[in-house]
Protein backbone atom coordinates (compact mmCIF):
# COMPACT_ATOMS: atom_id res chain seq x y z
CA UNK A 1 0.00 0.00 0.00
CA UNK A 2 1.46 3.39 -1.01
CA UNK A 3 1.60 6.34 1.37
CA UNK A 4 -1.38 8.21 -0.12
CA UNK A 5 -3.61 5.16 0.09
CA UNK A 6 -2.47 4.59 3.68
CA UNK A 7 -3.23 8.18 4.66
CA UNK A 8 -6.73 7.99 3.15
CA UNK A 9 -7.58 5.20 5.59
CA UNK A 10 -7.19 7.58 8.54
CA UNK A 11 -7.86 11.08 7.22
CA UNK A 12 -11.50 11.90 6.44
CA UNK A 13 -12.32 12.89 2.87
CA UNK A 14 -13.21 16.54 2.37
CA UNK A 15 -16.75 16.50 0.96
CA UNK A 16 -17.16 20.28 1.04
CA UNK A 17 -16.59 20.37 -2.72
CA UNK A 18 -19.92 18.75 -3.54
CA UNK A 19 -22.14 21.62 -2.32
CA UNK A 20 -19.83 24.08 -4.07
CA UNK A 21 -20.14 22.24 -7.38
CA UNK A 22 -23.89 22.03 -6.85
CA UNK A 23 -23.98 25.78 -6.27
CA UNK A 24 -22.11 26.21 -9.53
CA UNK A 25 -24.65 24.02 -11.33
CA UNK A 26 -27.48 26.06 -9.78
CA UNK A 27 -25.98 29.28 -11.14
CA UNK A 28 -25.56 27.62 -14.54
CA UNK A 29 -29.26 26.74 -14.61
CA UNK A 30 -30.14 30.31 -13.63
CA UNK A 31 -27.99 31.76 -16.43
CA UNK A 32 -29.39 29.31 -19.00
CA UNK A 33 -32.98 30.13 -18.01
CA UNK A 34 -32.24 33.84 -18.32
CA UNK A 35 -30.72 33.23 -21.75
CA UNK A 36 -33.96 31.59 -22.89
CA UNK A 37 -35.87 34.55 -21.47
CA UNK A 38 -33.58 36.90 -23.38
CA UNK A 39 -34.29 35.09 -26.64
CA UNK A 40 -38.02 35.54 -26.09
CA UNK A 41 -37.78 39.34 -25.98
CA UNK A 42 -39.22 41.43 -28.79
CA UNK A 43 -37.52 44.78 -28.27
CA UNK A 44 -34.03 46.03 -27.46
CA UNK A 45 -35.41 47.75 -24.34
CA UNK A 46 -36.63 44.43 -22.95
CA UNK A 47 -33.19 42.89 -23.31
CA UNK A 48 -31.07 45.15 -21.09
CA UNK A 49 -32.42 44.05 -17.65
CA UNK A 50 -32.03 40.37 -18.55
CA UNK A 51 -28.50 40.87 -19.87
CA UNK A 52 -27.59 42.53 -16.56
CA UNK A 53 -29.04 39.57 -14.64
CA UNK A 54 -26.96 37.16 -16.73
CA UNK A 55 -23.86 39.23 -16.00
CA UNK A 56 -24.69 39.07 -12.28
CA UNK A 57 -25.02 35.28 -12.54
CA UNK A 58 -21.62 35.14 -14.22
CA UNK A 59 -20.13 37.06 -11.29
CA UNK A 60 -21.82 34.65 -8.88
CA UNK A 61 -20.28 31.75 -10.79
CA UNK A 62 -16.85 33.39 -10.55
CA UNK A 63 -17.25 33.67 -6.77
CA UNK A 64 -18.03 29.96 -6.52
CA UNK A 65 -15.01 29.16 -8.69
CA UNK A 66 -12.76 31.12 -6.33
CA UNK A 67 -14.24 29.31 -3.32
CA UNK A 68 -13.50 25.92 -4.90
CA UNK A 69 -9.89 26.87 -5.59
CA UNK A 70 -9.51 28.21 -2.04
CA UNK A 71 -10.92 24.97 -0.66
CA UNK A 72 -8.59 22.98 -2.88
CA UNK A 73 -5.61 24.80 -1.40
CA UNK A 74 -6.78 23.94 2.14
CA UNK A 75 -7.81 20.30 1.58
CA UNK A 76 -5.52 17.34 2.06
CA UNK A 77 -7.86 14.51 0.99
CA UNK A 78 -10.22 15.40 -1.86
CA UNK A 79 -13.22 13.35 -3.12
CA UNK A 80 -11.44 12.83 -6.46
CA UNK A 81 -8.16 13.89 -8.08
CA UNK A 82 -7.14 17.50 -7.57
CA UNK A 83 -6.48 17.93 -11.29
CA UNK A 84 -10.01 16.74 -12.07
CA UNK A 85 -11.48 19.15 -9.53
CA UNK A 86 -9.58 21.96 -11.22
CA UNK A 87 -10.79 20.94 -14.68
CA UNK A 88 -14.41 20.45 -13.63
CA UNK A 89 -14.35 23.86 -11.94
CA UNK A 90 -12.79 25.52 -14.98
CA UNK A 91 -15.12 23.90 -17.53
CA UNK A 92 -18.23 24.67 -15.50
CA UNK A 93 -17.12 28.29 -15.24
CA UNK A 94 -16.48 28.35 -19.01
CA UNK A 95 -20.09 27.38 -19.80
CA UNK A 96 -21.42 30.23 -17.66
CA UNK A 97 -18.87 32.60 -19.22
CA UNK A 98 -20.02 31.69 -22.72
CA UNK A 99 -23.68 32.15 -21.80
CA UNK A 100 -22.75 35.61 -20.56
CA UNK A 101 -20.66 36.19 -23.68
CA UNK A 102 -23.66 35.37 -25.87
CA UNK A 103 -25.88 37.74 -23.89
CA UNK A 104 -23.28 40.53 -23.93
CA UNK A 105 -22.96 40.25 -27.71
CA UNK A 106 -26.71 40.65 -28.06
CA UNK A 107 -26.53 43.72 -25.85
CA UNK A 108 -23.54 45.15 -27.71
CA UNK A 109 -24.58 44.39 -31.29
CA UNK A 110 -28.29 45.12 -30.80
CA UNK A 111 -29.61 42.85 -33.56
CA UNK A 112 -32.91 44.12 -34.94
CA UNK A 113 -34.69 40.89 -34.03
CA UNK A 114 -33.98 37.47 -32.59
CA UNK A 115 -33.63 34.80 -35.24
CA UNK A 116 -35.31 31.43 -34.49
CA UNK A 117 -31.87 29.75 -34.55
CA UNK A 118 -30.88 31.79 -31.49
CA UNK A 119 -33.91 30.52 -29.60
CA UNK A 120 -33.21 26.94 -30.70
CA UNK A 121 -29.60 27.08 -29.50
CA UNK A 122 -30.68 28.66 -26.20
CA UNK A 123 -33.06 25.71 -25.73
CA UNK A 124 -30.18 23.27 -26.29
CA UNK A 125 -28.03 25.17 -23.79
CA UNK A 126 -30.85 24.95 -21.25
CA UNK A 127 -31.15 21.19 -21.77
CA UNK A 128 -27.39 20.75 -21.53
CA UNK A 129 -27.31 22.75 -18.29
CA UNK A 130 -29.92 20.44 -16.76
CA UNK A 131 -27.85 17.40 -17.73
CA UNK A 132 -24.79 18.95 -16.12
CA UNK A 133 -26.72 19.70 -12.94
CA UNK A 134 -27.99 16.11 -12.81
CA UNK A 135 -24.49 14.68 -13.29
CA UNK A 136 -22.91 16.92 -10.67
CA UNK A 137 -25.55 16.06 -8.08
CA UNK A 138 -24.98 12.39 -8.87
CA UNK A 139 -21.28 12.62 -8.02
CA UNK A 140 -22.10 12.65 -4.29
CA UNK A 141 -22.76 8.94 -4.69
CA UNK A 142 -20.96 8.09 -7.90
CA UNK A 143 -21.11 4.33 -7.32
CA UNK A 144 -24.87 4.23 -7.00
CA UNK A 145 -25.42 6.79 -9.78
CA UNK A 146 -22.70 5.59 -12.16
CA UNK A 147 -24.97 4.45 -15.01
CA UNK A 148 -27.33 7.40 -14.69
CA UNK A 149 -24.45 9.86 -14.84
CA UNK A 150 -22.99 8.10 -17.88
CA UNK A 151 -26.36 8.31 -19.62
CA UNK A 152 -26.52 12.01 -18.81
CA UNK A 153 -23.06 12.44 -20.38
CA UNK A 154 -24.28 10.61 -23.49
CA UNK A 155 -27.26 12.98 -23.58
CA UNK A 156 -24.85 15.91 -23.48
CA UNK A 157 -22.95 14.50 -26.44
CA UNK A 158 -26.24 14.16 -28.35
CA UNK A 159 -27.09 17.77 -27.53
CA UNK A 160 -23.68 18.90 -28.79
CA UNK A 161 -24.33 17.12 -32.09
CA UNK A 162 -27.74 18.78 -32.26
CA UNK A 163 -26.14 22.18 -31.68
CA UNK A 164 -23.67 21.50 -34.52
CA UNK A 165 -26.55 20.74 -36.88
CA UNK A 166 -28.45 23.83 -35.76
CA UNK A 167 -25.33 25.94 -36.23
CA UNK A 168 -24.72 24.79 -39.80
CA UNK A 169 -28.39 25.14 -40.77
CA UNK A 170 -28.61 28.51 -39.05
CA UNK A 171 -25.52 29.92 -40.75
CA UNK A 172 -26.75 28.63 -44.12
CA UNK A 173 -30.17 30.24 -43.65
CA UNK A 174 -28.59 33.45 -42.43
CA UNK A 175 -26.43 33.85 -45.54
CA UNK A 176 -29.35 32.93 -47.76
CA UNK A 177 -31.96 35.23 -46.24
CA UNK A 178 -30.28 38.15 -44.47
CA UNK A 179 -29.67 40.93 -46.99
CA UNK A 180 -28.31 43.44 -44.48
CA UNK A 181 -24.57 42.74 -44.26
CA UNK A 182 -24.21 44.32 -40.80
CA UNK A 183 -27.06 42.26 -39.38
CA UNK A 184 -25.55 39.15 -40.97
CA UNK A 185 -22.20 39.76 -39.26
CA UNK A 186 -23.88 40.45 -35.91
CA UNK A 187 -26.00 37.31 -35.95
CA UNK A 188 -23.22 35.08 -37.27
CA UNK A 189 -21.08 36.06 -34.26
CA UNK A 190 -23.92 35.45 -31.79
CA UNK A 191 -24.76 32.07 -33.32
CA UNK A 192 -21.11 31.01 -33.15
CA UNK A 193 -20.85 31.96 -29.47
CA UNK A 194 -24.02 30.06 -28.59
CA UNK A 195 -22.75 26.96 -30.40
CA UNK A 196 -19.42 27.26 -28.57
CA UNK A 197 -21.35 27.30 -25.29
CA UNK A 198 -22.63 23.80 -26.01
CA UNK A 199 -19.08 22.69 -26.86
CA UNK A 200 -18.04 23.88 -23.40
CA UNK A 201 -20.91 21.89 -21.87
CA UNK A 202 -19.61 18.76 -23.57
CA UNK A 203 -16.19 19.43 -22.01
CA UNK A 204 -17.92 19.23 -18.62
CA UNK A 205 -19.34 15.83 -19.52
CA UNK A 206 -15.89 14.63 -20.64
CA UNK A 207 -14.25 15.45 -17.31
CA UNK A 208 -17.17 13.90 -15.41
CA UNK A 209 -16.66 10.68 -17.39
CA UNK A 210 -12.97 10.79 -16.51
CA UNK A 211 -13.84 11.17 -12.82
CA UNK A 212 -16.25 8.21 -13.00
CA UNK A 213 -13.59 5.99 -14.56
CA UNK A 214 -11.11 6.85 -11.81
CA UNK A 215 -13.66 6.31 -9.06
CA UNK A 216 -14.88 2.96 -10.41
Amino acid sequence: MNFNAFVKLFVPRDDSFFPLFEDGARVLIKAADLLKELMATETIEQRDPIIKQIKAAEHEGDDITHKIYQQLNKSFITPFDREDIQELTSYLDDVIDYINGSAQRIGLYKPKYIYPILKDLADVISEASKEIEFSIHGLRNSGKNHEKILQSCINLNTLENKADDLYHDGISNLFENEKDTIELIKNKEIIATLEKTVDMAEDVSDIIKTILIKLA
